[in-house]
């Protein structure tokens, strides 16, 4: 399988972010790309204008002629578009089987990790643009001043968002990788943490070439002590690289990095766990010999990926921030940011994401508000999976309210706009993976 020019590739739940990405990837190789998904959507209309045929429906006649057919996580198994592809004899091939391919086609340049790896690849993505690299790309979300989130490219590179959940990357080997952090999550699948950290020692041991860790992160340290091959580790607290020079404000940071040379690097982003990023991202660039000149103005280019910190205006004398933040990490690590910003009382509503991650995660959640003055924790949202015991966002609110008080569960968005109204806060954080950042315009009387 080389996704060769012609080739048709149906792609059922076309307008998943992913799934994008790697439609607009195979209409760059010249592949013929058709899609269905269940409701239109701006997405699935720049699919369109660039040339891929979208059906809004499923239905057995849907990717009639295909060779191939690819499916988002949330289609099930015995979808009917997917049991027509098998009658048809058309291959059927997971994401894994994806991942796998694309490493044969290509020299990929995965970051990876249980958080961060958005921001990480679209850093890497302005880095490559900068080197003057027609690397391809492919990730959850367009790059700003970059492009889409999928592209051929020209040169046999692809920078890769190389995801975790349920084996994704289990089969890819990767020409370079880097490794951010490693948490627990998907425990529905991997079972338990140290098998999920096995799971990336095995991609850590079958990239060819380097792979560079942060090394402050326990996760992803254990992974490097782990693996029998050589990796290079960066971090504040040691490693083969070192962060030194640390500053952070409201509009950005600076920091440099120090190896066998010096780079200082200037942010438009800000944040502790964004100078993680890129130190990471500044390391594995140097690694593959792309000019210090070329990484530190791809950084500099870089101005946030949505979703990440982005800043939408006040309400109630708050900046109201929006963050993908659904991991413990991930929201302590929100929260601290905004504490390093100088906010003095922080707010924030909180919307769980599925069902296995709450069930699994659970108790763990209420240490990563601690930062935080007032929580307010919304319905989890499922993300289509099934909910056979009934588990609700107060699965995550009652450890938070035994730990502290400020706590509030408010099912709906209305609900804990009440909550907030008459809270006292001067940043309101948004926080989650599902559709929460849609309460921000409900917010009555919010400036933009």
């Amino acid at each position: 399988m080389t996704f060769d020019r012609d080739e048709h590739i149906h792609i059922v739940g076309v307008g998943g972010a992913g799934m994008s990405g790697v439609a607009r990837l195979l209409l760059g190789r010249g592949c013929v790309v058709s899609g269905s998904d269940m409701n239109d959507s701006p997405t699935l209309e720049a699919l369109r204008e660039a040339g891929a045929t979208i059906t809004i429906g499923h239905d057995s006649t849907n990717g009639a002629g295909a060779t191939t057919v690819l499916w988002s996580p949330a289609v099930s198994t015995d979808h009917v578009e997917l049991e027509a592809a098998r009658v048809a004899g058309a291959r059927l091939m997971t994401r894994s089987m994806l991942m796998a391919t694309l490493g044969t086609l290509y020299d990929v340049v995965g970051l990876t990790g249980t958080h961060g790896k958005t921001t990480a690849t679209s850093m890497m993505a302005h880095v490559m643009a900068a080197a003057g690299r027609d690397a391809g790309r492919l990730l959850g979300t367009d790059v700003r001043g970059v492009g889409a989130n999928g592209e051929a490219g020209s040169t046999g590179q692809l920078v890769v968002e190389v995801d975790e959940s349920y084996g994704t990357f289990a089969t890819l080997h990767p020409a370079a990788l880097g490794l951010l952090n490693v948490e627990a999550d998907h425990l529905d699948h991997y079972g338990d943490l140290e098998s999920l950290e096995g799971a990336f020692v095995a991609l850590v041991e079958r990239t060819a070439g380097p792979v560079v860790v942060w090394n402050d992160d326990p996760g992803a340290a254990r992974v490097a002590s782990r693996t029998a091959r050589r990796v290079r580790t960066v971090g504040r607290l040691g490693g083969d690289w070192l962060v030194t020079d640390e500053e952070l404000s409201r509009d950005g940071a600076r920091f440099t990095v120090t190896g066998p040379t010096t780079l200082s690097i200037v942010l438009a982003v800000t944040g502790a766990h964004n100078v993680a990023n890129a130190a990471v991202v500044a390391v594995l660039a140097l690694e593959l010999g792309i000019a210090a000149e070329a990484v530190a103005a791809g950084l500099r280019a870089f101005t946030g990926a949505p979703r990440r910190f982005e800043r939408h205006g006040q309400w109630r004398g708050m900046d109201v921030i929006e963050d993908y933040a659904h991991l413990p990490g991930e929201i302590a690590a929100t929260i601290a940011c905004a504490r390093d910003l100088g906010y003095q009382r922080i707010a924030c509503v909180f919307q769980p994401h599925r069902v296995t991650r709450t069930l699994s995660v659970g108790d763990d959640f209420a240490p990563a508000f601690d930062g935080a003055d007032v929580v307010v924790v919304t319905e989890l949202y499922t993300a289509g999976e099934a909910n056979p015991t009934g588990v609700t966002g107060e699965r995550v609110a009652s450890p938070l309210r035994q730990r502290r008080d400020g706590v509030h569960f408010a099912p709906s968005f209305t609900q804990a706009i009440t909550v907030l109204s008459s809270v006292d806060a001067d940043a309101l954080l948004v926080l989650g993976a599902g559709d929460i950042g849609t309460i921000i315009n409900d917010l009555p009387g919010r400036t933009s």
